[in-house]
């Protein structure tokens, strides 16, 4: 306790700078600035936190046609979320100007002289940060604040700012000190956990029941890496409203079944005597199962005889495409999308007991030869492997998986609130926002508030349960991430925050000099201390035809960032003989010939 009120004194002694006139404050863009704070929750004694979200019925930002997003989902969390952007108002800051740690030198921000602290209340220790201005507004941009490791769970944490000035070099006034209180994890993943083990608990050990639908035989002239196609659903204890469909939201107990799609590639390579390993997939965004079928998962299939199935990722599928197009211009309707994405969750858990479980999928004719025997290796166990937004998501779902221990992440990130803007993909969404809300101080906002929600089904609300301290009733998880350098689609900044988080090694050196932009290149992550190596690992891919990303929240839009790299590690031979061995060993073994994977 004296720690912590001495920490207060600490706090609100640096305020302002001293010795020097300072700019009066100008009136706030926004009520709710800055954000978030605990001026948005109430006492709540029966919660983890001893808080609860509370804004009130006309708080959050309204849309053109004047209606407010309708804030009763996110007044049951008990805390904002672990990845949350904090921001701020400060008229006529200049952050070179005020030494601020921008993302390409985050060391910076744990200085004795930084000009912001982010500070753990319980620890009284700061956390490594990077902060911009909204590169989106062209008048009074808000201060964005980034956490570069997730902030601890439960815990209150208090926001400093110092020193700070304009672009003349002249002081302007910081605002006050506030404090915001971070979501238990009971917020943010009890709701999927809660699905999970009602689900398997009527389960049991058996296999889910599975319809095959289509059966599909290659000649080898035809394809030669894969044998047969096998398309049909797996039953799903339905806890969605309505028939699950896009719009349709969470419910804690299950009403039927859902009737979640499978598709599932064998090799060629698999036989009898040499039995397909088992691995699930994980499509990109708005995508679809069918994804299986990329000439990438078809060469590792064969080359490392793996059966991919996949399902979809409902929430984010191709089919919600109308859906979350059309959210963008009302945020009331929000709630729907993270509300599929955690039934998703189980659906990919169910599909993967069907793999794998006595009486599933190798006991049907469609999993076996001629003779009756089956073409997949159930003794090897379940593995995962995913892309892009399966590798955003798949962090969620590895971290409540029970049937499998490692996974694969191609190009992943986490924490859609940084992720966004710096996505070439979101444009068309970011030109929907700018016609429904216009404001951009009321913007970053939506991003604070959609990733609280967010937290609920992708790897944000998880990773600080994904490798070590894992979920009740669940196994502790290696993770590899393959990250390609300068990626138009998913930031590698994000993928940074994530391999912190986890506590993934670095494959060094990652890069060729010259090409980083960091002061210190993929700082606070440490290398990986040798090969082969057990544990979590990140390893970067550059293609060569890349450049860094913009150092803000932009996306690399221009010729001046090369071609985009998004989908090269998964291509490269040596990168999916490391994604093998890692997914049947895990061992994280050196392809680059201890050099840059080039």
């Amino acid at each position: 306790m004296r720690r912590l009120l001495s920490l207060a004194v600490a706090v609100l002694a640096v305020v302002a700078p001293s010795g020097a006139a300072v700019a009066s404050a100008a009136p706030p863009v926004s009520g709710l600035l800055p954000f978030p704070s605990d001026r948005f929750t109430v006492a709540d004694p029966g919660s983890p936190t001893g808080r609860r979200v509370h804004f009130a019925p006309d708080a959050l930002p309204a849309n053109i046609a004047g209606k407010h997003i309708d804030p009763a989902e996110w007044n049951r969390q008990d805390g904002f979320s672990p990845g949350t952007p904090i921001l701020a108002d400060v008229p006529g800051l200049d952050p070179a100007a005020s030494g601020i740690a921008p993302v390409t030198d985050i060391g910076r921000s744990l200085a004795p002289d930084a000009p912001i602290l982010l500070i753990n209340t319980r620890t009284g220790q700061r956390t490594p940060h990077w902060a911009e201005l909204d590169a989106h507004a062209a008048d009074r941009p808000l201060l964005i604040i980034r956490p570069a490791v997730a902030l601890r769970e439960a815990t209150r944490y208090t926001v400093v700012l110092r020193h700070l000035r304009d672009r003349t070099g002249a002081p302007i006034r910081a605002p006050r000190p506030w404090t915001f209180t971070v979501a238990s994890a009971q917020s943010l993943t009890g709701r999927v956990l809660h699905l999970r083990d009602d689900a398997f608990a009527a389960l049991g050990r058996r296999s889910p029941a599975f319809t095959v639908s289509q059966v599909t035989d290659y000649p080898a002239e035809q394809d030669p890496r894969i044998a047969r196609q096998v398309r049909g659903t797996v039953a799903v204890p339905r806890y969605l409203t309505g028939d699950g469909g896009p719009g349709s939201r969470l419910r804690p107990t299950a009403d039927g079944t859902l009737d979640a799609d499978f598709v599932c590639n064998l090799p060629r390579s698999a036989t009898a005597a040499r039995p397909a390993h088992l691995s699930l997939y994980g499509h990109g965004l708005l995508g679809a199962p069918t994804e299986v079928n990329a000439g990438n998962v078809k060469q590792m299939s064969q080359t490392y005889g793996f059966m991919f199935c996949a399902t979809s990722w409902i929430g984010m599928a191709n089919a919600d495409i109308p859906y979350v197009t059309q959210v963008w211009n009302d945020l009331s309707a929000f709630p729907a999308v993270p509300d599929r994405l955690q039934q998703s969750l189980l659906n990919f858990l169910f599909l993967g007991r069907a793999m794998i479980a006595a009486g599933g999928f190798a006991g049907h004719p469609a999993f076996q030869d001629a003779q009756g025997r089956s073409l997949l290796d159930r003794a090897g166990g379940l593995h995962y492997d995913g892309n892009s937004q399966g590798g955003i998501n798949g962090g969620a779902l590895t971290a409540i998986a029970q049937d499998w221990t490692r996974s694969v992440l191609g190009v992943p990130a986490m924490n859609y609130s940084t992720l966004l803007q710096r996505s070439v993909d979101f444009t068309p969404f970011q030109q929907l926002l700018d016609r429904s809300y216009p404001g951009k101080a009321d913007q970053q906002l939506i991003f604070a508030l959609i990733q609280m929600l967010w937290d609920r089904a992708e790897a944000n609300g998880y990773a600080q349960h994904l490798t070590a301290n894992p979920l009740p009733r669940t196994p502790a998880h290696q993770v590899l991430m393959h990250v390609a350098f300068g990626d138009h689609q998913v930031s590698p900044a994000a993928a940074q925050v994530q391999a912190r988080t986890i506590g993934a090694r670095i494959h060094r050196p990652a890069l060729a000099p010259g090409w980083s932009d960091e002061t210190i290149p993929f700082w606070g992550i440490k290398p990986l201390p040798d090969h082969p190596y057990r544990g979590s690992a990140l390893v970067v891919w550059n293609s060569g035809r890349a450049t860094a990303p913009p150092p803000t929240n932009l996306a690399p839009i221009g010729p001046q960032y090369g071609e985009d790299p998004h989908e090269f590690p998964r291509a490269q031979p040596s990168a999916q003989l490391q994604k093998a061995t890692f997914l049947l060993t895990g061992k994280v073994i050196d392809v680059c010939e201890g050099g840059p994977c080039l």
